[in-house]
């Protein structure tokens, strides 16, 4: 009976989920059709506008058909958004048509948005919003800044991203744009999404449902709708988010919009996800796949590539996972979401965990960890930085009704005093001129306080700049090859990995130490510079035994890569320099012409002396620099790094330490290279003569 039973509630199972696949296939298709409905009857209003009798390309209702047309091919067809755009820019500019270039903008930068072009996207919207408020068209004003907030979400700048919708929401509220109102709550709560804060979250995601209630338009509601749903299935509360997504589910599925709906059955998929039904949350996903096919939504495909990862995993079917799992860690990289690679990376390395595929499980788990620690490490910077902006918006807004309010009261006091002492004219005057005077003085007092207060500031962004160097490499070149360092230990503790496996890793392992003992010691010298803690000591150095010092501290790097070290210095050539710090430029100069020189290679160092100076060089056949590249190495915030030829890592502050170093020394340092043809750097420092040796 057991039996009998269990067969027939499979039996069951599969009519009912071939029903379903039956009819969500019959919704996609219809979606389709009524998306090209839509296009059709706006193909054919232009149709009809170009056949009319006064037809001109210069008519404002054909531009904003063209514009609508656009607007039906995003996550459709980007080709078709650019083209259309394109034109309707150019019309709209012949016709001197204001809105329709406004308009124009826009769909561009939804464009750049969508193919994960932040910067150009931003481009294009500060152009929408900055023509939007020269001509003070409010409603495209208050929609241009909602989108612009939302490229700066995307770009992990959240500050400006909730300005931005502050602004958006201070229009709207002032001309009763209700619509716009909702739209940026439902953004600004997904700022808090992002820092997990899901009750300050929640809160703006019921403001913006309330409106929706009030206007009563259902697709509108039922976006709102699956964004609670997603919301609290985070929070763990599934019967809510289940409930609120078949609402949103009903209303697209009635509407056909492919986009919402794909998203919502991805939604529905991770509900249960987390109930533990998998087999179930494939199903929907698989849907949501299914639609996906018909849209361009990148974003929204790397939740659902995860999604569907997670869930293989949860089958035992690696192999279906490394699938998914590698097509999402793709398509972060190729639209820069940090937050998708630190999700499939995370489940990659446990996918190549389990294959007992150790290098590439610890490859991915050294992306993850960086991304993971970059992630966490500006998190509680991003919040306190959300609540900043925020509290110094309520607060210059407050600040800006006392001052309007104070300036009534004193307006009419002004009033009141000005009846009185018409009669006295004379203290009037005498009051104007020494109010006056005051004022001379305090203008004067104020702007020296100003110019103190930007050196000062200059001051402080220096070392804020220092710090966040520091910071920056500590966490990128030395958290890295540590963290590798600590993951493959732990595999040989916990007895994942064989004393010869991981003996296999003792090269690289040495090479990571050297790099972190190199990185290290430019460190410590380049903090010494930027902290005035660095003194320069001039003596009578000898040349060639700082080089030969160098040469053999090095010789190791350049016989694992067949390297021929060729030392063209004079012996006793002597210059007037720090021998400390000739020796970190020495050696940071050798080191890059060893990173960047192939197998093979030769590196030559001499030096040609002259009157004055002493010319030393360093030149490899190695594989060049192009012009953009070699315009940026020596600036001095500048933190350019490049893999050697061996994928060698540096942390892009040799060159800027060698530069300030020279200089110190009274020298000058430059470059000449070209791609495919090697590098030959170049640095003067003065000679010893006998006029130093007399004032000695």
């Amino acid at each position: 009976m057991n039996i009998r039973k269990l067969k027939h509630n499979k039996w069951y199972n599969l009519v009912k989920g071939c029903m379903l696949m039956f009819l969500i296939l019959n919704i996609t298709i219809d979606t389709v059709t009524a998306q090209n409905s839509n296009r059709d009857t706006i193909l054919s209003e232009i149709e009809q506008i170009k056949n009319s009798t006064n037809f001109s390309t210069k008519d404002t209702l054909y531009i904003d058909n063209l514009l609508a047309l656009a607007n039906e091919y995003r996550f459709l067809n980007l080709d078709s958004l650019m083209i259309l755009s394109k034109k309707s820019l150019d019309l709209s500019k012949k016709a001197g048509y204001i809105n329709g270039e406004i308009s124009s903008y826009h769909t561009f930068g939804g464009y750049y948005s969508d193919k994960g072009k932040i910067d150009q996207a931003i481009a294009y919207f500060t152009k929408a919003y900055n023509l939007a408020a020269e001509h003070e068209q409010n409603f495209l004003k208050a929609s241009t800044l909602n989108d612009l907030a939302k490229e700066y979400g995307y770009k992990g700048e959240y500050s400006k991203a909730l300005k931005w919708y502050l602004s958006a929401i201070e229009i709207a509220e002032k001309y009763d744009y209700k619509n716009i109102i909702s739209i940026v709550n439902d953004n600004i709560a997904h700022l808090y999404l992002e820092q997990k804060d899901y009750e300050q979250a929640m809160v703006f995601l019921k403001r913006s449902k309330a409106i929706h209630e009030q206007i009563g338009n259902p697709v509108f509601l039922a976006e709102t709708l699956s964004n609670i749903a997603s919301t609290y299935a985070d929070m763990n509360e599934l019967d809510y988010a289940m409930y609120n997504i078949n609402i949103s589910i009903a209303t697209f599925e009635k509407e056909k919009i492919l986009e919402w709906l794909a998203y919502c059955y991805e939604i529905k998929g991770k509900i249960y996800l987390k109930k533990n039904k998998n087999t179930w949350a494939l199903y929907w996903y698989k849907q949501s796949e299914l639609l996906h096919k018909e849209i361009e939504d990148d974003r929204g495909k790397i939740d659902l590539l995860n999604g569907m990862t997670e869930a293989y995993l949860n089958l035992k079917k690696d192999s279906i996972a490394e699938v998914y799992a590698l097509n999402a860690f793709d398509l972060s990289k190729k639209i820069g979401l940090r937050a998708g690679i630190k999700n499939s990376t995370q489940k990659l390395a446990k996918i190549f965990k389990q294959k007992k595929d150790f290098e590439k499980s610890l490859w991915y788990h050294e992306i993850y960890q960086t991304t993971y620690e970059s992630l966490s490490a500006t998190s509680n910077e991003k919040a306190l930085n959300m609540l900043k902006t925020r509290v110094a918006y309520d607060q210059q807004k407050q600040q800006l009704i006392l001052d309007n309010e104070k300036a009534l009261a004193e307006q009419k006091i002004y009033i009141y005093i000005f009846i009185v002492i018409l009669f006295i004219f004379a203290i009037i005057t005498f009051l104007i001129h020494r109010n006056e005077q005051e004022q001379k003085r305090l203008n004067l007092e104020l702007r020296n306080n100003k110019t103190d207060l930007e050196e000062k500031q200059a001051y402080l962004n220096d070392l804020n700049q220092t710090k966040n160097k520091l910071f920056s490499i500590i966490g990128h070149d030395l958290r890295g090859p540590i963290g590798a360092f600590q993951g493959l230990l732990k595999l040989f503790k916990e007895g994942e990995m064989t004393k010869d496996e991981f003996l296999n890793f003792v090269p690289k392992l040495k090479v990571d130490i050297d790099t972190i003992s190199f990185t290290l010691n430019n460190l410590l010298s380049w903090g010494q510079t930027q902290m005035n803690g660095s003194i320069t000591r001039h003596s009578v150095t000898n040349l060639d035994c700082i080089v030969e010092e160098n040469i053999a501290l090095l010789s190791e790097i350049a016989e694992a890569k067949n390297i021929t070290l060729v030392n063209r210095i004079e012996p006793n050539c002597q210059i007037w320099s720090d021998p400390n710090q000739i020796d970190i430029i020495i050696r940071n100069l050798l080191s890059n012409a060893l990173k960047f020189t192939p197998n093979n290679g030769q590196i030559i160092i001499g030096a040609i002396q002259k009157i004055k100076t002493c010319e030393i060089y360093v030149k490899d056949n190695g594989m060049g620099m192009s012009e953009d590249i070699i315009s940026k190495l020596f600036e001095k915030d500048s933190n350019h790094t490049t893999y050697g030829t061996n994928n060698e890592k540096g942390t892009g502050l040799g060159l800027s330490l060698c530069k300030e170093m020279v200089e110190k020394n009274n020298g000058k340092i430059w470059v000449h290279s070209a791609l495919g043809k090697g590098s030959s750097f170049y640095f003067t420092i003065p000679r010893m003569q006998k006029r130093y040796k007399e004032s000695a």
